[in-house]
């Protein structure tokens, strides 16, 4: 489960869709009841946190169904997809993705919104005992430091720890997001992972602590 998109990019900026994949995450988005459990304890508590965000202008707020037509555009983009590796859904497998996401009460599932407009998605999951996060950024966000304040916001409001995040190893951009939140290079669960089928070599990140992230 690879850290989904945003291409390679320079030292201190954010290209690439994402940093685990959270399109291979089975669990949350949509109209439907979107429940943050333990994770987040009220959606005021979650607004309170999140706020401080808007001096940069990026926010995040749970997935809704409006949202998911602009999600799925994003994760068609053959770039993302390559740099992510991993593959576009078409539509009909798409929503039942997320409709199966929606219904997951474990799952947290975030949109991130840049000035207003719908940038990506961000959310966490469970699978095989670990607690995953991914996300996707649509291309048009790459370069401008997105999908790190995202992440920081995130990691302020998911407060599991350990958090895993699995990467493409040619992923450069969702690795340095993932440092620059405090994430670090698991060698073991990396070799855990086994041979990849696709080979496309995947690396095991993980933020251990409740540190909440470099801004």
């Amino acid at each position: 489960m690879r850290t989904e998109a945003e291409p390679t990019a320079e030292a201190d900026r954010d290209r690439h869709p994402g940093s685990s994949s959270f399109n291979a995450f089975a669990g949350g988005p949509g109209s439907l009841f979107l429940s943050f459990g333990s994770y987040v304890s009220s959606s005021e508590q979650m607004t309170q946190q999140v706020n401080p965000s808007r001096v940069s202008g990026v926010q995040l707020r749970p997935v809704t169904e409006s949202d998911l037509p602009i999600l799925f555009e994003y994760q068609r983009e053959p770039e993302a997809n390559e740099m992510a590796a991993f593959p576009a859904r078409d539509r009909d497998a798409f929503m039942a993705h997320w409709t199966k996401i929606l219904g997951d009460e474990t799952c947290v599932a975030m949109t991130v919104v840049v000035d207003g407009c719908v940038a990506g998605n961000v959310g966490c999951w469970t699978q095989d005992g670990q607690r995953l996060v991914g996300y996707w950024i649509g291309k048009e966000h790459w370069g401008k430091g997105v999908a790190t304040q995202m992440l920081s916001i995130f990691l302020r409001l998911v407060t599991d720890r350990p958090l895993h995040a699995h990467v493409a190893k040619h992923n450069v951009a969702s690795i340095r997001v993932l440092e620059k939140c405090g994430f670090a290079l698991c060698a073991k669960a990396t070799g855990a992972l086994g041979e990849p089928a696709d080979g496309i070599e995947e690396l095991d990140y993980v933020i251990d602590t409740s540190s909440l992230g470099d801004t």
